[in-house]
């Protein structure tokens, strides 16, 4: 299945150089996907599949966006 990667911030090494046609496993979750993509589990604290708020276990779907952010720090 075709799906769309976007990894922000310090994921962004992780984002794949196709990631707006990134070829995935059918019926892979949001955790797999970061297994598969290399990325530390406890490195992502948000999860957007098609712009809303999702968990870890969530299954990706053809033609998804999955948008993967670390956790966020300030000063």
């Amino acid at each position: 299945m075709i799906i769309t990667v976007k990894c922000f911030a310090t994921l962004k090494p992780f984002e794949p150089q196709d990631a707006a046609a990134y070829t995935a496993p059918d019926g892979v979750t949001v955790g797999g996907l970061m297994d598969h993509l290399g990325i530390p589990r406890d490195e992502v604290k948000i999860m957007f599949i098609n712009n809303k708020h999702t968990t870890i276990d969530a299954t990706i779907h053809d033609g998804d966006r999955v948008g993967l952010f670390p956790a966020v720090g300030g000063g």
